[in-house]
């Protein structure tokens, strides 16, 4: 059975002939007509593909800024990061600045063992002992905040005090801080005096006492500092008022300047190519300004790795969409080009039919039929695939927050979908053939 003929080319050949009757006025201002759809459908291509990747960045400001519940899903797996504990341990151990002056107790213990008749040589030995005793305290300060670093107490701590001051977070875009994260010039600090306190009390229940007179020092601890980030906040600004339409207003941009085009299938797979090409730009480009933010890190960042972690955690989900929006681009970009007229194409449709006719004539012949389903959906097959297309595009748009695994998961089911609705037309041609078979002879006596 020979498979149905594509529909554009099956339309190429009349448009041809009708143009050609057209009168020379009628066909200066078609002409005329259609380059200015050409044009302004080219235009808005080209900005829908520049809009894209921004439009990506306005829903991760949106998302990172103002859910709260997505903020802290986003920080809170730092607190067990091994480069952000290690940079605690450091800060803490350093705000905690427990003083003990060794050698002066050294000199103490020394003076009153050789009171109670310790040989001088010996006392002397005890004396010499000051500096020891200073990396002694020194290290009992750093273990007992590694610990709790590695508890789960810093680990509420951490989370607690990031919800807490989501709201200083939103401000970090417009330029304001306050609560436990701040905001001052081009640095964004959190406060870690409620581990240092913990700390401290610890300390003092371990029995260093002079762990109780630890004062209260600056207690912040440097997160990002960037001599741009005020112009970050006014671009943040401007996409946070924005919020979540701009995407929305970027769909409909891209749908009027392919329903302008003249060769609208083309002008979609060019649209989407396109848009995947501006987000691999824009990732290639968060690689290298990642990579020259690390190597132009300010002295206020205790931690290489501590600072990679933060950087990496934050665009984290702004990549997986970009990586999304590629996959996305390219999978619409094969689908069009797979229901076009190339002979490719038409070949793996050609062998996608005969094979669904093949499997329908044996389940046929095995009493396996469909009936009135089969002969109803080959009466309305094109419809039934772009409603399912449509059903598909939808869940995806109502898909929160998706992923590549979630394109992959759907085009194996519209291509799940398709298949079925293939065997089910097949199973309709073949009713239909063997009824008209069962007719022929009757007609004939």
């Amino acid at each position: 059975m020979t498979s149905p003929r594509d529909p554009s080319e099956s339309g190429a050949g009349p448009e041809r002939n009708a143009s050609d009757t057209v009168p020379s006025g009628h066909k200066t201002g078609s002409k005329a007509t259609r380059v200015a759809r050409n044009t302004a459908s080219a235009v808005l291509i080209v900005l829908t593909c520049i809009l894209v990747p921004i439009a990506l960045l306005t829903v991760w400001v949106h998302d990172i800024a103002l859910d709260t519940d997505r903020y802290v899903a986003t920080v809170s797996p730092l607190a067990s990061e091994p480069a952000i504990e290690a940079a605690a341990v450091k800060r803490i151990t350093h705000a905690a600045d427990v003083r003990v002056d060794g050698s002066q107790a050294a000199s103490d213990i020394a003076a009153w063992l050789r009171s109670q008749g310790l040989p001088p040589r010996a006392a002397n030995a005890v004396k010499g002992l000051g500096p020891q005793l200073d990396s002694a305290v020194t290290d009992t300060v750093e273990k007992v905040a590694t610990r709790f670093v590695e508890s789960d107490r810093f680990e509420r701590i951490w989370t607690t005090a990031n919800r807490e001051a989501h709201s200083a977070v939103v401000h970090a875009l417009t330029g304001e801080g306050r609560g436990a994260v701040g905001v001052n010039g081009a640095t964004v600090t959190l406060d870690v005096g409620e581990a240092v306190d913990q700390v401290k009390e610890a300390l003092v229940d371990a029995g260093l006492s002079p762990a109780s007179k630890i004062p209260d020092v600056d207690k912040q601890m440097v997160l990002l500092q960037s001599d741009q980030l005020e112009k970050i906040r006014d671009g943040a600004h401007l996409l946070d008022v924005i919020g979540n339409w701009f995407p929305v207003i970027v769909v409909v941009i891209g749908m009027a300047g392919v329903l302008l085009a003249h060769r609208r299938r083309q002008a979609l797979a060019r649209t989407a190519l396109g848009a995947a090409f501006a987000c691999l730009v824009v990732a290639i480009v968060l690689v290298v300004a990642r990579r020259y933010y690390l190597d132009h890190l300010p002295p206020q960042i205790q931690s290489e790795a501590a600072a990679a972690a933060v950087f990496d955690t934050l665009l984290h989900f702004l990549r997986v969409s970009l990586r999304t929006a590629i996959v996305l681009g390219v999978v619409i970009a094969l689908g069009v080009y797979l229901i076009g007229p190339g002979r490719l194409p038409r070949a793996i449709r050609g062998t996608s039919e005969r094979t669904a006719d093949s499997a329908a004539h044996w389940a046929y012949g095995h009493q396996i039929r469909t009936g009135r389903a089969g002969t109803w959906t080959q009466a309305h097959r094109r419809w039934i695939a772009l409603a399912a297309l449509l059903i598909v595009a939808l869940i995806f748009a109502l898909w929160n927050h998706p992923t590549v695994l979630t394109i992959l998961l759907l085009v194996l089911v519209l291509l799940a979908l398709l298949a079925l609705l293939a065997l089910l037309a097949a199973s309709g041609r073949a009713t239909i053939e063997a009824e008209k078979a069962t007719r022929s002879p009757e007609d004939g006596r």
